[in-house]
């Protein structure tokens, strides 16, 4: 990695009175992937429709592969790779026609095209439907078209929106294993996502966005290691009165109350804090039913930074139409 091929700063964006994208800043390195880790409404694809030219800039600064998107956005159309999390495939052409005719727009000579095809259905395990029509792929197979189309032009960047939404695991963990190799081969990754396991299998770095800022960025590692060595959950006869008692304890960094269970993240080894633990709850007379003890996951990163779980996102940004005009110059 020998730069940063995305920079963004203090970039703001409103449907309305509705503010989307809330003054935020962010770089990507070259040669990374990339992900926007958060739920639907939290200002993703607003964010990927900028910095892909497809929505103005309306406050701050983007640049993608050093062109400025407000004054240089053929450059950067140019640049880049999208896949939409809507399927935009002309589904009366053949797997191939549908490459064919991404490589035509971008003028891409004939033998260069007919090279980067043979290149895609090799790497996307499509060689044997070239002749199938788009409308008899699977969703699978659609997904997999669209990713090869977006790589059509050897990108500098490829920008994801929620690329394996409504996949079953097995097919997700197969385009996973697809934008390893994309990488592997140079190609810097930006995608969002509301997966919590694609975020941590995938990333290098992830940033939490919720309400359209960016709440904490880091790997995955990183964003594990800081909420504690280990997580105890309890279930108590009083969980009020327990968590009381859990907060006043120095080996306990936080609390925080769920339906039923007291999540309780620990800065040491949870052999030595959990006796304590469990005797000052018992000595107010509080019977302990339920002790799970386990690592800190994306789950519950998202949850100490935000203070909630996903949620359906009731934005402007979960109605909002793709904007395809002028993609192709």
């Amino acid at each position: 990695m020998t730069g940063n091929v995305i920079e963004v700063n203090n970039l703001e964006y409103a449907y309305g009175s509705v503010k989307a994208v809330d003054d935020i800043s962010f770089t990507v390195k070259q040669g990374e992937i990339f992900s926007f880790l958060g739920p639907n409404g939290a200002g993703k694809s607003t964010v990927i429709n900028i910095l892909t030219t497809l929505r103005k800039i309306q406050k701050g600064e983007a640049r993608v592969n050093g062109y400025d998107v407000a004054k240089e956005s053929k450059s950067v159309r140019r640049s880049i790779g999208i896949v939409f999390q809507m399927l935009c495939l002309d589904h009366e052409m053949t797997v191939s026609e549908n490459l064919e005719y991404h490589g035509k727009i971008y003028s891409m000579p004939k033998k260069e095209r007919k090279e980067r095809i043979e290149e895609l259905l090799k790497l996307t395990e499509l060689e044997g439907k070239r002749n199938t029509l788009g409308k008899e792929l699977s969703g699978g197979m659609k997904r997999r078209l669209e990713l090869a189309r977006g790589l059509m032009t050897k990108p500098a960047v490829l920008f994801l929106d929620e690329p394996t939404v409504g996949f079953d695991i097995q097919t997700r963990m197969r385009m996973w294993e697809y934008l390893r190799e994309i990488k592997r081969e140079g190609t810097t990754i930006f995608l969002t996502t509301h997966y919590m396991e694609e975020a941590d299998q995938l990333s290098d770095r992830i940033s939490i966005i919720d309400h359209g800022k960016i709440i904490v960025t880091g790997s995955a590692e990183e964003l594990k290691d800081k909420l504690g060595k280990d997580l105890i959950y309890l279930e108590t006869s009083n969980n009020k009165i327990a968590a009381e008692i859990l907060r006043s304890l120095n080996s306990v960094k936080t609390v925080t109350e769920d339906t039923k269970s007291l999540r309780v993240m620990i800065g040491e080894n949870v052999t030595h804090v959990l006796p304590q633990i469990m005797e000052k709850i018992r000595e107010e007379g509080i019977d302990i039913t339920t002790v799970n003890i386990k690592k800190p996951s994306m789950d519950d990163v998202f949850v100490h930074y935000t203070g909630h779980g996903l949620r359906e996102g009731d934005t402007k940004e979960k109605y909002e139409g793709i904007e395809t005009e002028g993609v192709s110059e």
